[in-house]
């Protein structure tokens, strides 16, 4: 519902509402579009520039605003429709007075505070067409654009064809021009790596992106001339590590010849990789005047990777280095500004005639099969979970609510839907199966860590999570935190009121210590062990047990939220939904919490909380996808 402007008067020292802002800015932040920064910025930038029109300077804190949402840059002909609250309840927007759209793009464009040209001076915004941007992020797009753009015109990498085809045929077996199967598209994407200076590789969870990473590693180890110097990143340390360790488990799978080429292969966050700049929070050590050293270059969760990181990174490498983009554009995207991944994968293009004629003369695309455009390449073939976990996420991919519902009602025992709207409750009904679960997992994972069996107890940390789509409030990670505490004392198995590290305290980290080598949102859990009591974590598939005197930002976890949980994998998850009413009830937050499951997915919502997350796609404004396009 819309907030009515007359509270600002309730209290004049409540710090939402801008006690200076009137006309627009101080109805748009009345009604709890704008906050009080948006406000302050744009009357700052409108006495700068001498910009007295309200609806300019309407659409200036508009577009500070969606810097903070993930936007770029405001679209000023369809914001009125897209344009959510701050807090986690809709807001109805249609009652306010929004600026018609041409004349609101053409007092934009007359106002000293835009610049409409590739040279715009020193204007704070820039506007190509009907989209708005601040003008640090309308560089960077054009800045990822032209990259991209430079590094497919350029001259291909050199390589051995002959080679290349006899090292598809070892380490992607199967019918090269066959059906598209798993291992064809991997094929494909490797291929592409070989041939092309940017590839992504995309795909959901489980359609194999890491195995196709290590034998395109092996496949471009195996041409000819020094071998490859090879980094991998992601944009967080707990990707990072993941990776690696994924990595180093499908090296082990390779002929002994491949194997021995590669060697062990480390990875960093992507931060790492750059380099820190001392004195700067936005520049890195590596930059277009010092460029990285590697030739190859692998970053896994690019979906996480925000437009500004994404600029940093491609003026960093080498112009004929390779980069391999690997990442679900389906999963939600960077907690910063921009959804790059996603803006590439899904960007119109015109195929490179070169590429396709290699591509089929090497077996690795069919005489059917449509070219690659952009280099990317999308593994459809899910080999981790379930066929019944498989067909939820690919209906929400789809956007089918009642394909969704259908599935989770169909009794299949990989599915469940815990139909309910009174999550709110002190004690809320129909939540028995999520009780015994939570219960169980929490009961194997607390004799295992008393009896010091670390294996056992890190394996059964993995069993179940409870997945939230909010911080706080009743549906969100806080208030289940509690809750499970509570079924837990209830069943004798909570925590001992006087110890705070117990056997069986599950554990999450919540910043870098590389030192330790653990990093944020990497889980453990607390276990006895010849008497000592000790952290465990899983690293490379080994045990890593850390002193407890050692740890200090860590935090009991009993239910995380589905970003923290991305990159994870548990064998059941519970997924608590919103309801239909919060603007982070999304297609991406439930494909992403789905997803995260190997056996078993429990929904836990009303019908219509489904049906609006799979209907509401996120909307992240940004004008690389329609540039790349042409």
């Amino acid at each position: 519902m819309t907030r009515a402007p007359a509270d600002a008067d309730a209290d004049a020292h409540d710090p939402r509402f801008a006690r200076t802002a009137s006309g627009l800015l101080g109805e748009f932040n009345a009604a709890g579009v704008l906050t009080t920064a948006d406000v302050h910025v744009a009357n700052r930038l409108g006495r700068l520039g001498a910009e007295p029109d309200e609806r300019v300077l309407l659409a200036v804190a508009l577009t500070v605003r969606a810097i903070r949402h993930g936007s770029v840059c405001i679209d000023l002909d369809a914001i009125s429709h897209t344009v959510l609250g701050e807090s986690d309840e809709l807001i109805d927007v249609s009652a306010l007075a929004w600026p018609d759209p041409a004349a609101w793009r053409a007092a934009c464009a007359c106002s000293p505070l835009v610049g409409t040209g590739r040279d715009a001076g020193s204007a704070p915004l820039r506007m190509p067409g009907r989209l708005l941007y601040l003008d640090r992020y309308w560089r960077q797009e054009e800045q990822v654009r032209t990259q991209l753009r430079d590094r497919a015109a350029a001259a291909p990498p050199a390589v051995d064809l002959d080679r290349l085809r006899a090292g598809l045929d070892r380490l992607f077996p199967g019918d090269p021009a066959g059906a598209a199967t798993g291992t064809d598209r991997q094929r494909l994407a490797a291929a592409v790596a070989a041939l092309r200076r940017v590839t992504v590789l995309a795909g959901g969870p489980g359609t194999g992106k890491t195995t196709t990473v290590a034998r395109l590693l092996a496949l471009l180890r195996d041409q000819p001339g020094p071998p490859p110097r090879i980094a991998l990143a992601a944009p967080t340390g707990k990707a990072a590590a993941r990776l690696a360790e994924a990595v180093a488990e499908h090296t082990a799978e390779l002929p002994e010849p491949d194997r021995a080429g590669l060697g062990p292969l480390p990875a960093s966050t992507l931060h790492r990789l750059l380099g820190r700049r001392p004195g700067s929070t936005s520049r890195f050590a590596h930059d277009r005047y010092h460029r990285l050293p590697h030739d190859v270059i692998v970053v896994d969760e690019t979906s996480m990777v925000s437009l500004t990181l994404m600029a940093r990174l491609l003026e960093a490498v080498r112009p004929d280095a390779r980069l391999v983009l690997v990442g679900d554009p389906d999963q939600l995207a960077s907690v910063e500004a921009g959804a790059v991944l996603g803006d590439l994968a899904r960007a119109d293009g015109q195929p490179e005639p070169w590429l396709d004629e290699r591509l089929r003369a090497l077996g690795a695309l069919g005489p059917a099969d449509p070219p690659v455009v952009h280099g990317v390449v999308t593994l459809d073939r899910t080999w981790r979970f379930g066929g019944a976990i498989a067909a939820l996420a690919r209906a929400v991919q789809a956007g089918d609510a009642d394909a969704a519902l259908t599935h989770l009602r169909a009794g299949h025992p990989e599915l469940m839907f815990v139909e309910t709207d009174d999550l709110d409750s002190r004690d809320p009904a129909g939540l028995e199966s999520v009780r015994a679960d939570v219960v169980a997992a929490t009961g194997a994972l607390s004799v295992a860590a008393r009896d010091g069996a670390v294996a056992d107890a890190l394996a059964a940390l993995e069993r179940h999570r409870l997945l939230c789509g909010h911080r706080r409030g009743p549906y969100g990670v806080s208030r289940w935190s509690a809750e499970v505490e509570r079924w837990l004392a209830d069943a004798g198995a909570g925590s001992a009121a006087d110890d705070e590290w117990y056997p069986g305290r599950p554990l999450l980290v919540t910043a870098n210590d590389y030192d330790l080598g653990l990093f944020n949102g990497d889980t453990g859990v607390v276990v006895r062990e010849n008497g000592a009591v000790r952290a465990a974590f899983t690293r490379e598939g080994r045990p890593l047990r850390v002193p407890t005197s050692r740890l200090s930002a860590v935090q009991t976890v009993h239910a995380m939220t589905v970003h923290r949980s991305q990159g994870s994998q548990f064998s059941r998850v519970t997924v608590v939904l919103p309801p239909a009413e919060s603007p982070l009830l999304t297609r991406e937050l439930l494909y992403t919490a789905v997803t995260r499951a190997r056996e078993v997915v429990r929904v836990v919502g009303s019908e219509q909380a489904v049906r609006t997350a799979v209907g509401r796609s996120v909307s992240r404004a940004s004008g690389l996808r329609e540039r790349l396009g042409h």
